[in-house]
């Protein structure tokens, strides 16, 4: 039987089917030579049909990317993924730069900004998932994209602008992540899987297309350079983009779905700087990859990644992949409004709704939080996905005060890169609203940053502690972050995260949880990184084999080179994958008591922000209702800090495609 809010919501499902058909689901891309030409078949639905990289496929990638490569002299580390993370090989060229240089360009000192020790092939593994994670049906994003979106400006050389609209979601996916998934000794699996380092600014990751689809994208580093890209005007050539191109000839994302046709916030999306005409060979006569010899290179083994084959990856949005669509049988409440759900290698479903471990919330509550937000999804105009007129694709997240995750659910062909997310959301928000947080964060160890260079040293330790005291006071609060006293979404917490407070002022000091000019980057973000910092170091340690052992479920607690990155006894469990800044989560209350939290990410950054908070609010309103948004008094935007008012909340005029309705969010 579909329950009270399903029963109510089902009807809207059509309208979501009728948004995701777009062109049509079968034949062909006509984008599928190149980066394609003409317009794309598919806007999520195209996936009902399994479609996956073959063994052939990536064979055919590598051995483009490598003839680019030899015609520029330039020796690469090419490594190819499907859509939730499976690496299906990694090949390293003779000659080709065994490790990294993690930079930012801006000389600051901390976090991994200067450190040498990371594989190459890890670096293209973050690399090719950003490409991946980022793109759908109705998108298709690169890391030069992500470069443009994560960083303290937006556009990247328009100073006194805010920051990036996914500032600080490089620090996500993370190796130590209870949510994503491992390698499991085999070969392909259902994810999504981990990053090793989170996702990437470098120029050189691009998603791979095959009949309109995602089915997962390819990475290089040629360069030995990890870093980022100052420049808007797109007059830099990357070495690493130029070879990624050549290699994704015939699985090239179709032109009408490229972020450079994208707009947002009224700014023009970024994809590539380079195309096929600027290529020195032709792709579609590279040698087959059998042809290649020892002496031009050969295949990888990644520890806790890859072996050295080349597999075929899973077909999203079936089983395999470990993201399918919900089952009327067994997932009655998501059927009815076209869900999906993330399943393990048994084709049965994790984190389904359940009682809160704490007693707070209901399971009722969780299925009814779990299937409005698709439903409202369903009828939410997307800012980034084409044709436009397409619905939101969004992955929502319920957990409770303990951060123990109860309930997930999806729309078909929602960003990959929200699943890990929209946990981080839900997290960050319980950690800053709950009872106790400042005591938890000032007994975890320091952050013990690595020093630049090749060798593993010491370069100093930062404190967690600092933070809490300099949240403390910013805003002259003693008992800040212990009381509980106010309602903390994720919007706030990154209002006061940023280089510079507030948001997009130059010269202004940095927010309380950032870093002081000199020492920030997006390689070194303050709070968000030093949290996780040992815990990553911990698995590069494992990888290149300095550790025996890898990084266990949960990233805080760990000590850092000093004591040989062992665990501690206080991890603070309810952030076991880290925090994040950017909109989409907020805490659950019911009768002013924090009982939970939602997040939600997906096709926009105002969408990620009011469809959980309409959410929250129409599920307190059903019969017998009693969860709701924070109480307005006690709400972060309540702060003030000089005259700047911390943000709530931001919410789209005129979302809804089925409706005129203005200002959803007044009165709430």
């Amino acid at each position: 039987m579909i329950h009270r809010a399903s029963r109510a919501l089902a009807g809207l499902a059509a309208l979501a089917l009728l948004a995701a058909c777009g062109g049509g689901a079968s034949g062909p891309s006509p984008g599928s030579a190149g980066i394609g030409v003409g317009p794309a078949p598919c806007s999520g639905r195209c996936q009902d049909t399994p479609t996956r990289l073959t063994v052939a496929d990536v064979e055919q990638i590598i051995a483009q990317g490598v003839q680019e490569a030899q015609a520029r002299s330039s020796p690469a580390t090419i490594v190819v993924i499907d859509r939730v993370g499976n690496v299906l090989a990694a090949y390293r060229m003779t000659g080709a730069p065994a490790t990294i240089r993690i930079t930012s360009g801006t000389g600051a000192s901390g976090g991994i900004d200067g450190v040498e020790i990371v594989p190459s092939e890890l670096g293209a593994i973050a690399k090719a998932l950003t490409g991946a994670y980022f793109s759908s049906e109705g998108n298709a994003f690169s890391t030069r994209t992500a470069n443009q979106i994560i960083q303290e400006h937006f556009n990247l050389e328009e100073r006194f602008t805010p920051g990036g609209p996914l500032f600080g979601v490089q620090i996500s996916q993370l190796p130590c992540s209870d949510i994503s998934r491992r390698y499991n000794g085999v070969g392909p699996d259902p994810g999504p899987h981990r990053s090793p380092i989170g996702f990437a600014a470098d120029p050189g990751g691009l998603p791979l297309y095959k009949n309109g689809t995602v089915v997962g994208a390819v990475a290089v580093i040629a360069d030995g350079i990890y870093g980022l890209v100052k420049d808007d005007v797109g007059t830099d050539i990357n070495l690493d983009e130029l070879i990624a191109v050549a290699a994704t000839w015939g699985f090239g994302a179709p032109r009408d779905r490229r972020a450079d046709i994208i707009t947002l916030d009224a700014k023009t999306l970024r994809y590539a700087n380079v195309d096929f005409d600027d290529l020195l060979s032709t792709p579609a006569t590279a040698p087959a990859f059998g042809t290649l010899t020892p002496a031009v290179g050969g295949l990888l083994t990644i520890r806790g990644y890859a072996d050295p084959v080349v597999r075929a990856g899973t077909a999203f949005g079936q089983a395999d992949s470990g993201i399918r669509p919900a089952s009327l049988i067994t997932e009655p409440e998501l059927a009815a409004v076209d869900g999906f759900v993330l399943v393990d290698e048994f084709n049965a479903r994790r984190f389904p709704p359940i009682n809160g471990t704490d007693g707070l919330l209901t399971q009722q509550e969780v299925r009814d939080l779990l299937s409005t937000s698709v439903a409202l999804a369903n009828r939410t105009r997307s800012q980034v996905r084409r044709p436009f007129g397409a619905s939101a694709g969004i992955h929502v997240v319920v957990v409770d005060t303990n951060g123990a995750v109860v309930g997930v659910a999806r729309t078909r062909d929602a960003l990959v890169d929200a699943t890990d997310v929209t946990v981080q959301k839900a997290r960050t928000s319980i950690l800053f609203s709950a009872v106790g947080s400042g005591t938890a964060l000032q007994a975890l160890p320091d952050a013990e940053y690595l020093a630049p260079g090749p060798t593993v040293a010491s370069l100093r330790t930062e404190s967690i502690g600092q933070y809490v005291t300099a949240f403390r006071n910013f805003f002259n609060q003693p008992t800040a972050l212990d009381d509980g006293a106010f309602a903390w979404s994720t919007r706030a917490v990154g209002n006061i995260s940023r280089p510079f407070f507030p948001d997009g002022i130059d010269g202004n000091p940095p927010g309380p949880l950032s870093k002081p000019p000199g020492e920030w980057s997006i390689f070194s973000t303050g709070l968000e990184l030093d949290l996780v910092y040992n815990a990553v170091i911990r698995h590069i340690a494992f990888v290149v084999g300095i550790a025996a052992t890898d990084v266990g479920v949960g990233c805080t607690g760990y000590t850092g080179v000093t004591a040989g990155f062992e665990p501690v006894q206080n991890p603070i469990p309810k952030i076991a994958n880290g925090i994040t800044l950017f909109a989409g989560g907020f805490p659950i209350y019911r009768g002013g008591v924090l009982v939970g939290a939602i997040g939600l990410s997906g096709d926009g950054l105002e969408q990620d922000d009011f469809l959980p908070f309409l959410a929250n609010d129409a599920v307190g309103k059903l019969p017998g209702g009693s969860i709701g948004n924070a109480p307005k008094p006690i709400r972060a935007d309540q702060l003030r800090v000089g005259d700047v008012n911390l943000r709530y909340l931001v919410c789209p005029f005129k979302p809804f495609l089925d409706s005129n309705e203005q200002n959803v969010c007044t009165g709430l």
